[in-house]
């Protein structure tokens, strides 16, 4: 009744409808509290560690080679995330990882290899594209570094790995094969300058405490190291498996909580 007048069935009718809505809300409510609840009480499930690798060709054509090892040491242990870039120095590569899912891996990264300056090192007149200086490079790995410590945490693991030594026979034989007549026979990669690299790379794993792979001096521990590489500066499957040894080796002495090591069954 309203105003003293009995109400009409429509009125009542919205009435109800007004009832009907507010309690489909209610009830909706309840539901999405219910599925929160849920999700939180399942969220301490445990997610298989990360091993996230940075850097150029060298680990980018690594799936077949090292990156494949390492996925197969860790299998079931660790899921190993290639993020090399193929032609890149540094400089392009932290543009690259600010735009891509490099920081948004969660905090489930363990460990980080950092391997560049096989581009970098180019030579500044006859591959400026890719040269980068000495000082920026450095810059640049500390940058890389830093980020690393940022996004993964402070007590991340991280290793870098220096450029590796150029065969320059083999940069000349390429570059005939690639460009014919119009090849320049002028090396844009040099030993030099890839030893230069590879000491830059050692002074910041040194300046914050890491560790570093020299692979342009281990390399040349090994008679007929040339065979390490299938155009001079690409590894082959020796070179491969050599990175790949290395760096097992490099977890199991800086960080042997995340060495792989024989089931007790």
């Amino acid at each position: 009744i309203i105003d003293g007048k009995p109400m009409s069935s429509s009125a009542t009718l919205s009435i109800f409808n007004r009832f009907v809505l507010i309690l489909q809300f209610v009830l909706l409510g309840l539901l999405i509290g219910l599925i929160a609840i849920f999700f939180s009480n399942n969220s301490s499930v445990t997610m298989r560690p990360k091993i996230l690798l940075l850097g150029d060709s060298l680990t980018q054509m690594g799936h077949n080679g090292w990156v494949g090892e390492l996925s197969n040491v860790y299998q079931r242990r660790a899921d190993i995330l290639n993020r090399g870039a193929s032609g890149y120095n540094t400089k392009w590569y932290l543009e690259y990882a600010s735009s891509s899912d490099v920081w948004q891996q969660g905090n489930s990264v363990r460990l980080v290899t950092i391997f560049f300056g096989a581009n970098d090192s180019s030579h500044p007149e006859h591959n400026p594209r890719h040269h980068v200086p000495i000082p920026e490079f450095e810059e640049n790995l500390e940058r890389l570094l830093s980020l690393c410590e940022q996004h993964y945490g402070k007590e991340v693991a991280v290793i870098f790995l220096t450029a590796p030594p150029v065969v320059h026979g083999q940069r000349l034989d390429y570059q005939r094969e690639r460009y014919g007549d119009k090849a320049t026979g002028i090396l844009e990669r040099t030993m030099d300058l890839s030893k230069s690299y590879a000491e830059a790379t050692n002074r910041v794993a040194k300046k914050y405490s890491r560790p570093s792979i020299n692979l342009w001096k281990d390399m040349q521990q090994v008679e007929k190291w040339e065979s390490f590489f299938y155009d001079g500066l690409h590894l082959s499957k020796a070179g491969n498996d050599f990175v790949a040894k290395a760096i097992v080796k490099e977890i199991a002495a800086s960080y042997p909580n995340l060495a792989v090591t024989p089931c007790s069954i």
